[in-house]
């Protein structure tokens, strides 16, 4: 809504001095404005800001504001419009089947994956969570929202509340301010893993359309799985001597996949028999049911919690056309690469033989791979959906082809229109990935700091002032020039830390993300980094030590805005963002035992703007220490 106001604005700005363009971007961007502030600014006295010479120029300003102020009315009409939508869930442990093998996941309301929320931009969504784990605590944190003006509702344990105890209901109360494919998940200890997920779908607001035509659209959540439980696998990363957890057993589709057969058996080379399913069970395949001659969209999200994924369609193209809620321009790809955290709207056509079927496969990318393609089929309804496709389901580009990955990053850009990120910044901070040990635990670190998160949430911390709730020190803002990021660390050594990133609020903030060599010698692997609170724009990746002359290489006209991005393997990917939401903000690699060993950092940006945070967000640590000494309801 904010870009379409100043967009009217800039459109109207003949008569308008620069002055007050200033001041309406300034009052717009706060995270939350009043229509009195708006208000006050349209009929704020000509005289203070115009020069006109003529009586025919103050009628066209005259002319211009009601046409602005006519357009404010249509979009007030529109904020009246959206819907409070209320949902009642419970999270508790249950046996299930995901890949026919059954076993324990974390379920809601009795279902896996989570029930599918589907919204309209500007829609406010409460969620009454009651955890029923009995023995642990729980958060959600809603991917990809930004939680303008409600940073206690992003759920990361640690950072914007407590961890909800067993027995206990959070109220999560925030708004979908951005049409877009998201999805929500566990962010306390590996929940993720253990299959605390669901979608979430903001679609475009009344009245809106989106720039492309689909008549169809199906739902793709995509994640890994493991027989090994997630508290068992915590233990694992955990130990001295280090346990790795090994590779997922099993790719799901919406929660959906199979272990020790395939659906393609009956045109495997491979020893995997073919799976006997009814089409009732479990771990069947949700088949996407189209009509020839038609556009679907798909839209495909990650929340792995390991694995990278390619994305293909047996004789199909695909015309990517969404990227982590932001529209990008449309592109024709036969493959997509999808890192955890990311989410991408893709149009088929489906102009192929009707009398066929035609696989939907799922691969592992940047590791070796060691599961089986996750499958599904695409069925034209012309033909019987039990007719299985008659040739093996496409290969994906090689697990290790760099390359490849490199240039399909590159073909994301922004769509024609979108906003541009600035051309300068404020502050630069570079963040070395690597990987050591502290006193012989392997761990991740991030400018040699493995994040251990504290027990009061900064959130509380910050606006409370508490200064002893966590490491008042910042982080370091980069790394010793002399590290050889191609080369194992010649002193592995790290230190834990929780100390935050506290950002000046509406500065422009530039990011390196800098991979490195980790312990094992030409070995350096893929991060998906996700922020929480923002957009970034991606300006771009680079190979080998960030130089300063690698500035030359950034793309500043139609970068992608995104709000995770990958680093490749001995690489650098920059980022730039604004620091224009008032909250305390994860920033960490979206691969779960990742982050688990400490690869993440926190950001801190006007905390003391904060204003409602409820007393059930804060009541653990230091701050419900403070909380119960002053007894009252919000801060």
């Amino acid at each position: 809504m904010i870009a379409m106001i100043l967009s009217i604005y800039i459109m109207l700005d003949r008569g308008l001095k620069f002055s007050q363009l200033q001041r309406l971007q300034a009052v717009l961007r706060q995270p939350i404005f009043t229509g009195t502030q708006i208000k006050l600014l349209m009929w704020k006295p000509i005289s203070d800001d115009l020069a006109l010479s003529s009586s025919s120029g103050k009628n066209m300003v005259y002319r211009d504001r009601l046409i602005l102020i006519t357009c404010f009315s249509f979009l007030i009409q529109l904020c009246l419009a959206a819907k409070t939508r209320h949902f009642k869930w419970e999270v508790e442990y249950m046996y299930w089947s995901p890949d026919c093998l059954e076993g324990v996941v974390m379920g809601i309301n009795g279902q896996f994956p989570g029930p599918t929320i589907r919204a309209i931009a500007g829609d406010t969504i409460v969620v009454d969570l009651t955890n029923k784990l009995h023995t642990e605590g729980v958060v959600i944190h809603w991917h990809g929202i930004r939680q303008l003006g409600t940073p206690w509702a992003d759920g990361t344990a640690s950072i914007s509340q407590c961890a909800i105890n067993p027995g206990e209901t959070f109220v999560y109360r925030y708004k979908v301010d951005k049409a877009g494919t998201y999805f929500y998940h566990g962010h306390f200890g590996m929940q993720r893993s253990a299959g605390l997920y669901g979608s979430l779908i903001v679609e475009v607001g009344e009245g809106e359309k989106e720039p492309f035509h689909y008549d169809g659209e199906f739902n793709l959540l995509l994640s890994d799985w493991w027989h090994k439980g997630s508290q068992e696998q915590e233990v694992a990363l955990s130990s001295k001597p280090f346990r790795w957890i090994g590779e997922p057993q099993a790719l799901l589709i919406n929660g959906r996949g199979q272990y020790n057969c395939s659906l393609a058996g009956h045109v495997s080379n491979s020893s995997t028999p073919q799976c006997k399913l009814r089409g009732n069970e479990r771990c069947a395949p949700q088949i996407l049911h189209v009509q020839p001659n038609r556009t679907y969209r798909l839209r495909v999200a990650s929340t792995t919690a390991l694995a990278s994924l390619n994305l293909q369609i047996g004789n199909h193209k695909m015309v990517m056309v969404e990227a982590d809620g932001n529209y990008i321009q449309p592109v024709t790809v036969d493959d997509l690469d999808i890192y955890s955290g990311e989410s991408y709207s893709v149009l088929i056509h489906t102009d192929q033989d009707p009398s066929k079927n035609y696989w939907i496969s799922f691969s592992v990318r940047g590791r070796e791979p060691k599961t089986p393609q996750g499958l599904t089929i695409l069925n034209y309804q012309t033909t019987s959906a039990s007719h299985l496709p008659p040739s093996p389901p496409p290969v994906s580009p090689l697990w290790n082809d760099y390359n490849h990955s490199k240039s399909f990053s590159n073909k994301i850009l922004a769509a024609m229109g979108s906003l541009k990120p600035p051309s300068s910044y404020n502050r630069r901070i570079i963040l070395l990935n690597t990987q050591n040990t502290i006193k012989g635990f392997t761990k991740w670190a991030i400018n040699n700091i493995s994040l251990t998160l504290p027990p009061t949430p900064y959130l509380g911390a910050i606006k409370h002032r508490l200064s002893n709730a966590f490491d008042q020190t910042s982080p370091p803002e980069k790394f010793p020039e002399d590290y050889d990021v191609m080369k194992p660390a010649t002193n592995t050594n790290s230190t834990y830390g929780n100390g935050v990133y506290m950002l000046k609020l509406m500065t422009t903030v530039e990011v390196i993300l800098q991979n490195a060599n980790a312990l094992a010698t030409n070995v350096s692997e893929i991060h998906p980094w996700h922020l929480h609170g923002h957009d970034f724009w991606v300006l771009g990746y680079g190979e080998g030590k960030f130089k300063d002359e690698d500035v030359k290489k950034f793309n500043l006209k139609n970068p992608p805005l995104r709000n995770t991005a990958v680093i490749f393997p001995f690489g650098w990917t920059a980022l730039r963002f604004v620091a224009n939401n008032p909250g305390v903000w994860a920033f960490h690699c979206h691969i779960e035992p990742h982050l688990h060993m400490g690869m993440g950092a926190v950001f801190a940006e006007g905390v003391h703007r904060v204003k409602g945070i409820p007393n059930s967000a804060l009541a653990c640590g230091l701050t419900g220490k403070f909380l119960m000494s002053n007894n009252s309801g919000r801060h």
